[in-house]
């Protein structure tokens, strides 16, 4: 299951309270073609994996969240874990996006 977040406040509610849950943050955009071309693979991790949290932010809709967690390029994935940031990273590279999952899942 995807979480779709807005404002700043739910989206540090859900890091932090996740406890040793591994979160991983999808920041994108509806105008950015490698964010649409991720999204449905994205989506098919959050369901392969139920102990791992997945949340989109549009960057668009929640710009505080995105400046916030000083976003410049889409799509940007975060993972965090006890409401720390552990890893980041940009690009539509669904490779490398199960890589983070999978060190720190």
């Amino acid at each position: 299951m995807i979480n779709r977040t807005t404002p700043e406040s739910e989206f540090n509610s859900i890091v932090k309270g996740s406890g040793d849950k591994l979160v991983v943050v999808d920041f994108t955009a509806t105008w950015c073609g490698p964010c649409q071309r991720i999204a449905p693979l994205f989506a098919e991790m959050a369901e392969e994996m139920k102990d791992v949290i997945f949340i989109k932010v549009d960057v668009d809709q929640n710009e505080e969240t995105a400046s916030a967690c000083k976003i410049n390029a889409m799509p940007t994935f975060q993972f965090y874990k006890n409401g720390q940031k552990l890893e980041e990273f940009s690009g539509a590279d669904i490779n490398k996006l199960r890589q983070v999952v999978a060190k720190h899942k």
